[in-house]
């Protein structure tokens, strides 16, 4: 959509809502500053010399080096950034190997990064390629890529404010919340990266069974469309109103 120039032309607020199904129907959570995390993807090969099993002094083990790398990048948070930034560096598929008894030639590495903060994103990337150096300084090699994803979504402290007043107004302040923190990526991020705006989440709880996000039984509470409908509608009417920010 933004390649295609839907922000082009001075667009003065980009709103949007989230569904949360940890957040009970006719309620939302709505707060200024960052809102979700930015992310990138890391693929990588830990590249070794393969052979048999029995043998491992006659070979440059992958899996060996691929568990030193791993204690490396899970330090990197916990000892390379400022315990004040928000960030996350996890790994969620590691592959190697065909059998029992035999060091396999390399192991392939996925991970995830999480950030809110552009100068930690690129500490983040300088210490991952830190952490599989570990693998040439023990004989080995290894490649590495980074996919740059969504950029983190930081709500605009205005447009947050006119979300949550206008909330207040129709659902009360009983039913308006301040989000807890948290490193979820959204792809909104590309547009309040170019204009002012914000999301909120949306109670969407089906009481009884709650079930979380990206999972083969999400199901939404159909009775919290007629509470996102109205606000950002009303909200919108508030903005052209009032004339801008």
């Amino acid at each position: 959509m933004i390649q295609d120039g839907v922000m082009e032309g001075g667009v003065g607020l980009v709103l949007a809502l989230h569904v949360s199904t940890h957040v009970p129907v006719g309620q939302i959570h709505i707060g200024a500053g960052p809102a979700s995390g930015g992310v990138d993807t890391f693929r990588a090969s830990i590249i070794g010399r393969g052979g048999h099993g029995a043998r491992p002094h006659e070979t440059v083990d992958p899996i060996y080096l691929s568990a030193l790398v791993i204690l490396a990048l899970n330090g990197i948070i916990s000892r390379k950034l400022n315990p004040f930034a928000s960030a996350v560096v996890s790994i969620g598929s590691i592959h190697a190997g065909f059998a029992e008894n035999v060091i396999p030639n390399k192991v392939d590495i996925l991970g995830t990064l999480r950030y809110t903060d552009h100068t930690v994103q690129e500490q983040i990337h300088a210490e991952i390629k830190k952490a599989f150096e570990v693998a040439k300084a023990l004989g080995g090699d290894y490649q590495l890529k980074f996919e740059i994803g969504t950029p983190p979504m930081i709500n605009d402290e205005k447009a947050a404010n006119l979300i949550k007043q206008t909330a207040l107004d129709m659902i009360g302040e009983d039913n308006v919340h301040t989000p807890p923190d948290g490193l979820g990526a959204e792809d909104f991020g590309c547009f309040s990266e170019l204009a002012p705006g914000a999301m909120f989440s949306l109670g969407s709880m089906v009481e009884g069974d709650e079930r979380e996000h990206h999972n083969s039984r999400f199901d939404v509470n159909d009775r919290c469309l007629p509470y996102g409908a109205a606000i950002l509608a009303e909200t919108t009417l508030r903005f052209l109103h009032q004339g801008g920010f």
